[in-house]
Order: C-alpha cells, then sequence, then structure tokens
C-alpha cells in the first residue's frame, strides 16, 4: 500500500542543479524507485532554488529513510547539496 508523503528540503547554496541532476540520473531513479511510485511524484522548488519539497506516493518507508541517511548511492550527493530536510507523513482531512 502507498502512503502519501511530503519531503521539504533545504539545498545549500548553488546546489539545485547538482541535486536534481543526481535525481534524475539513471543511479538516482534506480533508488528512486525502491522507495516510491516516481511517476506519481510531485516536485516544486522556491524561486530562490534552495527549498525542494516532494510529494511522493511511498512503498517502502524504511529504504525512503535510507535514502537521506544510509544509502551508499545517495548518501554522498545528499550530504554534499542538503542543510537539511523533513519528512512528513500526509493524511486526508
Amino acid at each position: 500500500m502507498e502512503k502519501e508523503m511530503l519531503v521539504v528540503g533545504m539545498l545549500k547554496d548553488g546546489m539545485f542543479e547538482k541535486f536534481m541532476g543526481f535525481m534524475q540520473s539513471d543511479a538516482g531513479m534506480e533508488e528512486r524507485k525502491k522507495i516510491a511510485n516516481v511517476p506519481k511524484t510531485i516536485a516544486s522548488v522556491s524561486p530562490d532554488k534552495k527549498v525542494i519539497m516532494f510529494k511522493i506516493f511511498v512503498h517502502d518507508e524504511d529504504a525512503l529513510h535510507k535514502f537521506f541517511e544510509s544509502n551508499g548511492v545517495s548518501k554522498p550527493i545528499v550530504d554534499e547539496t542538503m542543510d537539511s530536510y523533513t519528512i512528513y507523513n500526509l493524511s486526508k482531512v
């Protein structure tokens, strides 16, 4: 069962292109497929490109946390490009 979640990330100065380059790369897409239904992802970025938001439909919540904390493929790019991130569970009201 998919769970709707929101990820809000604070990017370091000038790192938007590098972060998105990874997310759209073959390696990034493979890692994202392990976590969520990629075609359903809705992304947004602030005008200054310092804040990113992704509404994702997660099928493996543990893999989502590992993506940011311990995954050998994505963690290095996360460490290099992001200051912080927050993951929210979404529920209909």
